[in-house]
């Protein structure tokens, strides 16, 4: 199965932000090092621009959002997953055209393929209490 523009957005904004955590990068260095790499042109350009430039704006914000609902430090989360974590809550945030069911999934699929071996039970388990604050009236549904 082909992955959506969408999601291949999502993954190279994971990558970037874990560019960005790991290796100190700034937005700029993140955009045009993504923008080299092979298949980022079937990636949403602008999906992938607004969700980066969002998470890095928000992050502080973002992670005392997500603090309550992790059972450690957030130092002791891994970076992938931080990543994932940071971008979902984004989008849950900021970007109330995307579903939250999609949003939570697409986080688990990311955290499936490039976390570790149960980050995706960890992802699910933090982002469905966030939901229900953020989103309080979709996730009674």
């Amino acid at each position: 199965m082909s992955k959506s523009a969408r999601r291949r957005a999502r993954e190279f904004v994971l990558q970037g932000l874990y560019q960005w955590q790991v290796g100190g990068q700034d937005c700029a260095a993140i955009e045009a090092h993504a923008a080299g790499i092979a298949g980022f042109d079937k990636a949403d350009g602008e999906l992938y621009r607004q969700l980066l430039e969002s998470v890095l704006a928000h992050a502080p914000a973002l992670q005392a959002a997500l603090a309550p609902y992790i059972d450690r430090e957030w130092a002791e989360v891994s970076p992938v997953e931080r990543s994932i974590l940071l971008l979902a809550s984004c989008e849950l945030r900021h970007f109330p055209e995307t579903p939250y069911r999609v949003v939570i999934n697409e986080a688990i699929e990311l955290a499936k393929s490039y976390g570790g071996t149960d980050g995706h039970k960890f992802v699910n388990g933090v982002l469905d209490k966030l939901a229900t604050t953020l989103r309080p009236d979709e996730a009674r549904r």
